[in-house]
């Protein structure tokens, strides 16, 4: 479990290094209403990634706080039925804008070095009645499809695919729930 995190958190600084203002990043969803979006999401899709690559299902709880930040849990399970889980807190990135977060982990890195240890999580795409997501990062190498159930049908994977598409991101290499990678 501490591995997890703490390539987690080697990643988030990579990715931080790694991106680009936010005049060169995708479209985003616009405001998001995080009370709305709180609650449990499962991953259907997510482009590869180091510290998921043993990872077959993965789920995101969210719970807006008082003070207007986000809780993150992220669970995950891998091939082997292990269940491995980061917890965090989410923050808009300018105020009163909510389609764009920083997410930070806790973990003894991120304590260390707390300016360093903070993810984009831009939220690109919502659907109205908030039942699917696309969130990525503006560098565009990390990318979640997102939904409300467990399962997905075809007609909405689509939706998810070309609003990815549309925002840039190759989606060739996308690994799909229940696989590993």
């Amino acid at each position: 479990m501490r591995l997890f995190v703490a390539l987690f958190s080697a990643l988030l600084i990579t990715g931080c290094a790694g991106a680009g203002s936010s005049a060169d990043g995708p479209e985003t969803a616009g405001n998001v209403n995080l009370e709305r979006y709180q609650g449990a999401w499962y991953e259907q899709a997510r482009l590869p990634m180091f510290f998921q690559r043993n990872c077959v299902r993965s789920q995101a709880n969210y719970r807006l706080q008082d003070d207007g930040s986000v809780a993150v849990i992220n669970r995950c399970e891998t091939e082997d039925g292990e269940q491995q889980e980061a917890r965090g807190e989410a923050v808009p990135q300018q105020q009163g804008q909510t389609d764009k977060l920083w997410v930070r982990f806790d973990n003894w890195f991120s304590n260390i070095f707390p300016g360093l240890t903070k993810g984009h999580y831009w939220i690109l795409y919502l659907a109205d009645d908030y039942s699917v997501a696309l969130v990525g990062s503006p560098d565009r190498e990390n990318l979640w499809l997102l939904s409300r159930d467990k399962e997905i049908d075809a007609a909405t994977r689509d939706k998810l695919l070309e609003e990815a598409r549309k925002r840039g991101y190759d989606t060739r290499e996308l690994i799909w729930r229940g696989e590993a990678g």
